[in-house]
Formats: C-alpha cells, structure tokens, sequence
C-alpha cells in the first residue's frame, strides 16, 4: 500500500515515499538533477541503488522536494527508532548525501523536521553536499584512480612516483601462472561460485581483523546479489575474477554507473598470498576499466597500503551528524557520538591506531580458535 506523507517547508512541498514508490518520471529527474549539479557519477547516489537498499531495508524512505508540483530534489535515508535517521545504506555506502537542484537551500534541521527525523547520521558524505556539510565533525580522504586518460597514461604516472611497483606486481603474477596454473581474469564474470568464494575470503578478513563480519548480515548479501543483476548501466554490479588454473584466486564486486566505478568488496584466497593476487587483479581491472569507459574507480575512505600505491589523488568525504532538539535527537547523541569520538582520537594518532589495529586482529584470532 502507498505509504505517501506530507510536509511543507518554505516554499516547497516534500512527500515522503517509499524507494519503490518513484516512478520512471522520478528516477530521470533524479539523474537530471544529479548531472546538471556537476556531481560525479557515483552509483551509490543513483535511484538504483536507493531502490535496491529499499528491497532489503524496510525503513527505507525517499523526501522528494517539489516546486510547483516538480521535483527539484530528492533525499534518500532511512529510518529508526525515536526517528533516528541514518544515509541510506550506510555501512555499505560510499557516497551520500542529497540530490538537489543548483540554486536550492535548505536548512538541514528543517528538512529533517518535515521527514519527521530527530538525527540523521553520515560517514561518506560527497562534497559539496552545502545542506549536511556544516554538521561535518571530520574530513577523510577518499583515494581515486583518474582513468580519463587511458590505461596507459595511468601507468606512465605510475612508473614515475613508483619504478619498482608495477614491475614487481606483473613479476609475482608470472610466477603465479608458473606454479599454480594458467592466469585468466573475467573483469564482468557471471560466476555465482567466485562470489560466494569472495564473500567466504571477506568474512574471513573481516574477523581475521576483528571488524564486523558485514556477510554475516542477510541485508547485505542480498542486497549484493540484486545489484549484481541490475543491467542499469548508472547502477549495477561487476564481479572481476583473477583464476588460476580456473580456480578463483582473488576477487572484486563493486558498483559502476557509466563512468564511475567504485572500489567495494575486494579479498583474495590466503592460500596465494605470496603472489599478491589482490593487487594482480587490481591491475587487470584498472585496464579493463579503462577500456570499458571508467574514467574515475573510486577507492573509498579508509587507510590501506596497496590505496596509496594505486591512487592518483584524494577527495575530501565527511563524517557527521544533524541532530534536532528533540529527545530522538538527545538519544542519538548519547548514544553513538561518544563513541565517534573515541574513534576520531585514535584515528588521528598513528601509534594509537596501528595499537588498535593489533589488538582488533589479536581478538579476531582468539575469537576463531
């Protein structure tokens, strides 16, 4: 049943709908809106995306801002208790924030109001989102490979900040093919056994490391699996598969729209880790990219060795939260921001977080045994 709500701000009419509830109409004004913004063509803010986490997320919910009857913007998130808001797909999501028309201010309290949310929390909100960005408590870099230039200009800039790396990856995947059997990489496989392969190497990872297992919650798997059927060419999955032997040694499932890809769920089988097949398969994937129209692949936030030697540059994502004066909005604080900060402190200090990171992956190991 329609669950259509109702609200006002100033000058604008905003309805409250469920993801499935837009329509074609709504879905190309969203990407016209998104490219007349100049916003990059991330997959996470795409209508397909937001309807796909609608399928596995019952408390999914899209604001759609009129004006005069026309949709100038749209705001996907979803909704908790006391109101609690979070981005849509956060913990998975790599790009959030708001679609809105240029020329278009809000008040970010105001527009929680009339979605009747007390908070509404981010970690990888895009830049130039003006609305949420004064509620940002950090800035994180976000490593990205430019690609616009073909393949080949990419690995010429390699070369010069790093003589040695890329000689070294190519060396360690022929004797990969020496010793365990013929390489073949498949940068679009349909291949359900390597992705349940790749979920098993991530989950491992995961606790490995002593972070949340995110395959070890339903949503997330599912929501993997209708993404990797979508033939919208702005939102869909690609499995890319290194094999050896026409065994999977490593593999990626990430999200693309046309010229955007992102960096996702990346593992490997541990079994082959002197060859470095995650960073053989990256490679393969950067030149198969290139080819396939991928100007920009997105590494996403967060701090890794082989994301250092991959990237061309960094762009700025933000952490925060908007909080109301209400009680769902106190609760909010309470309840999470304390926390945030701890983590802010460690992150922010490297001996702290390589001691943090020890610790994680001794309870890993002692979680395991």
């Amino acid at each position: 049943m329609p669950m259509t709500q109702e609200a006002e701000l100033p000058g604008k009419r905003v309805l409250v709908l469920r993801p499935d509830e837009l329509g074609p109409s709504d879905r190309k004004m969203w990407r016209e809106i998104r490219t007349e913004s100049r916003a990059p063509s991330n997959p996470f803010l795409d209508p397909v995306f937001t309807a796909a986490v609608g399928q596995v997320r019952p408390s999914a919910r899209v604001a759609v801002l009129q004006d005069d009857g026309t949709p100038v913007g749209f705001f996907p998130y979803e909704r908790g208790p006391l109101g609690q808001g979070r981005a849509i797909g956060l913990g998975v999501s790599d790009s959030q924030g708001a679609v809105l028309r240029p020329g278009i201010r809000l008040d970010a309290r105001g527009l929680l109001r009339a979605c009747a949310l007390s908070s509404w929390e981010f970690d990888n909100l895009e830049t130039g989102q003006g609305v949420f960005a004064p509620h940002a408590v950090e800035e994180l870099a976000s490593p990205v490979v430019d690609l616009g230039e073909g393949f080949e200009r990419y690995t010429e800039r390699l070369r010069a900040r790093s003589a040695s790396f890329l000689g070294q990856t190519r060396a360690k995947e022929r004797k990969l093919a020496r010793q365990a059997g013929e390489v073949r990489f498949v940068y679009d496989a349909r291949d359900p056994e390597a992705l349940r392969a790749l979920m098993g190497w991530k989950s491992a990872q995961y606790r490995r490391t002593g972070r949340r297992d995110r395959f070890a919650q339903e949503w997330i798997v599912r929501l993997v699996g209708l993404l990797g059927e979508s033939e919208e060419p702005e939102c869909r999955g690609v499995l890319s598969v290194l094999y050896a032997e026409d065994r999977p040694v490593a593999a990626h499932f990430g999200l693309r729209s046309r010229t955007v890809l992102s960096w996702w769920f990346p593992a490997y089988d541990r079994t082959y880790a002197r060859y470095s097949p995650g960073l053989v398969l990256q490679l393969r994937m950067l030149e198969a990219a290139a080819a396939d129209g991928v100007e920009t692949v997105d590494l996403g936030s967060g701090p890794a060795r082989y994301k250092e030697s991959l990237k061309t540059r960094d762009v700025p994502v933000y952490e925060g939260v908007v909080v109301r004066p209400v009680p769902g909005g106190a609760a909010h604080w309470l309840g999470r921001e304390p926390a945030r900060a701890a983590r802010r402190y460690v992150r922010n200090r490297p001996l702290l977080a390589r001691a943090a990171a020890r610790a994680l992956a001794e309870a890993g190991r002692l979680r395991d045994r």
